[in-house]
């Protein structure tokens, strides 16, 4: 059994948004509470956020220690969306589609092993 939840996130026109640690702390703080030890793996939507956001939560989520369970993705937005952008349907932008993917992909396999960093977004490719 693998979970699909969404994060803990402010609501978009919230004036108060909470901060990107806030938001990893309170979902696990609400994962911890509600969801099994024996869960094996908890998959997150990314619905909501940017693909940088949803990226940054899950890297400080998997940073928290004693989580019981596997923390990951299961989105396809925050993966999908910049590659498509920069791809457009167009021939001629192809390439940089992939190069879009294969940076969101590398970025988020990163944040899955809590090892990525904001900066990192000016520096990957």
């Amino acid at each position: 059994m693998i979970l699909k939840p969404n994060m803990v996130i402010s609501g978009k026109k919230n004036a108060n948004r909470a901060s990107r640690q806030q938001v990893a702390e309170a979902t696990v703080r609400v994962l911890k509470r509600y969801v099994p030890a024996a869960v094996p793996g908890i998959a997150f939507l990314s619905g909501g956020q940017s693909s940088d956001e949803a990226t940054e939560h899950l890297s400080l989520m998997n940073q928290i220690s004693n989580l019981p369970w596997a923390v990951t993705f299961s989105y396809g937005r925050a993966l999908q969306d910049a590659s498509l952008k920069a791809w457009a349907g167009k021939t001629e932008t192809f390439a940089a589609g992939q190069q879009a993917f294969f940076k969101r992909a590398k970025l988020n396999s990163l944040a899955t092993n809590g090892k990525y960093a904001a900066a990192m977004e000016q520096n990957a490719a």
